[in-house]
């Protein structure tokens, strides 16, 4: 692609970090080949939607999104609509060939390929790369940060998934596991840190499975967790996402050993029926993770837990989900992400098991899941009343210039007057009150890092 036509990509992106963290290793092939980013759609002359597969509601969502874009196309001629990442290569018949509403479709694994692509689309032809590879981690790839607060980035460490959970897609369409160089990693880290920012999310299907040969040496995710802790104290290290059958003594030991690892574990449970999580395929029983969460207050005291919680699953009967109900009292997740389960086409629950739980039920149960939750974190932000704790400004409140917003360590969003100090920096806050996502309080006036 010539550098002198400097075409414009806008790139809409929904769904997990990971879709987030793909899309700006798309702005950047290809603003290695002569594009540039544009955050207004209507300066754009390619136009990019990156979604997840996970759900259905997801895939209405992109349909709708795209026929829109779709009306934008026929009041200007020659935009390019194109699609990203897991959804690619399901829908794409639907889409390129029935519907007619894409120009590109690119898999997760074919984003070095999209100059060529677009390149096709301008000769008249659409370009099309679902094809998943054994090798591409992108490592080599510098991502252009899209959106940034200049405080907070991701790093993709790995890509790909082997759980082949019932209910999933990924291994589907992410394909093999594989982990990225860890010197790659480590330089990415360094790099952003250079450039002011402060806060790093390693992020990966099932992080704790990183693995990567160093010589005769193995660097495992907790080695590697701590490789990029020590570039500098002040540095914050966040993680997405643990797999309860996979999450270490030594990870924890490492988090607790380096005050700069955030003290906040996403660990989905999923349910909490060792039946249901059979029938799920998540290779660990209730009383395995529960284990696990014991281990994690043990070694991590005031350790934050969130987790992801699907009603309703094949089969789940009123005692499975009591059960859900009962370890969810019994762990006292922080936050969490809950629904109602959706069948999706390629995993193994469509395949061997029967979507049998009438919608009203479904709805029924994940609106009990979503009541319990909501007292829970509650009953966590209540507790944090009269604590201190160190908050990294991210930038403003959205809700008043006068206030700045950012995160503790347990990764919960503290809003607190201004004072004078700016994003990237941390301050002592003491909590005085909260709202049902928000903890609120008041600067101790001491800055703790310039």
């Amino acid at each position: 692609m010539n550098a002198e036509k400097n075409k414009k990509i806008y790139i809409e992106t929904y769904g997990c970090q990971m879709n987030f963290s793909d899309s700006e290793i798309v702005a950047s092939v290809l603003t290695d080949h002569g594009y540039s980013a544009t955050d207004e759609i209507q300066s754009a002359d390619i136009i990019f939607l990156n979604t997840c597969s996970i759900r259905d509601n997801a895939e209405q969502r992109v349909k709708k999104r795209l026929q829109h874009f779709h009306a934008l196309k026929k009041k200007k001629p020659g935009l390019m609509i194109g699609l990203l990442g897991c959804m690619a290569d399901r829908i794409k018949t639907v889409l390129l060939e029935e519907e007619q509403l894409l120009d590109v479709v690119a898999g997760p694994d074919a984003y070095r390929d999209l100059p060529r692509l677009l390149e096709q689309v301008e000769s008249g032809q659409r370009g099309v790369n679902t094809l998943l590879s054994m090798e591409e981690t992108y490592a080599d790839i510098t991502p252009v940060r899209l959106g940034t607060n200049g405080v907070s980035a991701f790093i993709s460490i790995m890509r790909g998934c082997e759980n082949y959970c019932s209910y999933c897609v990924v291994p589907s369409t992410r394909g093999k596991e594989r982990s990225r160089d860890a010197g790659s990693i480590i330089r990415e880290s360094t790099e952003l840190f250079d450039q002011g920012f402060r806060e790093i999310t390693l992020l990966g299907q099932n992080v704790n499975s990183y693995s990567w040969q160093e010589g005769e040496n193995e660097i495992t995710f907790a080695r590697l967790l701590e490789k990029v802790a020590r570039i500098n104290p002040i540095l914050r290290i966040r993680f997405a996402t643990s797999h309860p059958k996979d999450i270490s003594d030594e990870l924890l030991e490492t988090m607790a050993t380096h005050p700069n690892i955030c003290k906040a574990i996403h660990l989905p449970v999923q349910s909490g029926s060792s039946r249901v999580l059979d029938r799920m395929n998540r290779k660990y029983t209730r009383e395995e993770y529960m284990e696990r969460v014991e281990a994690i207050r043990r070694i991590i005291p005031g350790c934050a837990i969130s987790t992801d919680i699907i009603t309703g699953f094949c089969d789940e009967t009123e005692e499975d989900h009591g059960e859900t109900l009962s370890l969810m009292r019994w762990v006292r997740f922080d936050y969490a992400f809950m629904f109602k389960y959706s069948e999706r086409p390629m995993t193994l629950a469509a395949d061997t098991l029967q979507d049998n739980i009438p919608e009203t039920v479904k709805d029924r149960r994940l609106t009990e899941v979503i009541d319990l939750q909501q007292k829970l974190s509650y009953d966590s932000n209540q507790r944090d009343v009269n604590k201190v704790f160190e908050v990294l400004i991210e930038g403003d409140s959205k809700r008043s210039g006068d206030h700045f917003m950012g995160r503790n360590s347990q990764n919960k969003v503290v809003v607190f007057p201004k004072i004078d100090a700016k994003p990237g920096e941390y301050e002592n806050v003491k909590i005085q009150s909260f709202t049902s996502a928000t903890l609120l309080g008041d600067a101790t006036k001491t800055h703790l890092f310039v």
